[in-house]
């Protein structure tokens, strides 16, 4: 039997993804309080696993998030929006089938994002930490207000 240690960024966001409420208070954190889901969870995927990341790891990885959201996630994601509203004169069908196409690209996009995040990660060095600290030094350098409450909400949802 081999120890394959924990899981990658992306399984373990994909199962987190999973837990009751997990969903809602993340898109909480991303729509109403302006914070990047994948630069969230992966604070919280550092946090469980044992890294602790610095205040230049974190800078580093607010940085490769801002330039991904702006450039390639925000977009995709106003024109998947766009799309779930009727045109007039267009198939429901049609314009359907190309949302869930700009959905599959948004969500790879969303991964390539974990990736390059998670190889920013410094390797373990210890056991769990706590998760609500991790999200706070994350949201801090994401944004000029840290949304304390629905960072600990979101805390509270994640499997532990």
């Amino acid at each position: 039997m081999s120890d394959a240690g924990p899981p990658g960024l992306w399984a373990w966001s994909l199962e987190a993804w999973k837990a009751d409420g997990v969903e809602t208070a993340g898109l909480d954190l991303q729509d109403a309080e302006g914070q990047n889901l994948p630069l969230m969870l992966w604070a919280a995927w550092c946090a469980q696993t044992g890294r602790a990341p610095d205040a230049d790891d974190i800078e580093a990885a607010c940085d490769t998030a801002r330039v991904w959201q702006e450039t390639t996630v925000a977009p995709l994601r106003a024109v998947r929006r766009q799309l779930k509203s009727r045109m007039p004169d267009f198939d429901d069908d049609d314009r359907e089938a190309i949302r869930a196409q700009v959905k599959a690209i948004e969500l790879d996009a969303e991964r390539r994002l974990l990736a390059a995040l998670e190889a920013l990660a410094p390797a373990p060095s210890g056991g769990a930490r706590p998760v609500f600290p991790a999200l706070i030094a994350v949201a801090r350098e994401w944004s000029p207000i840290t949304p304390r409450r629905s960072l600990e909400l979101f805390a509270q949802r994640l499997p532990a």
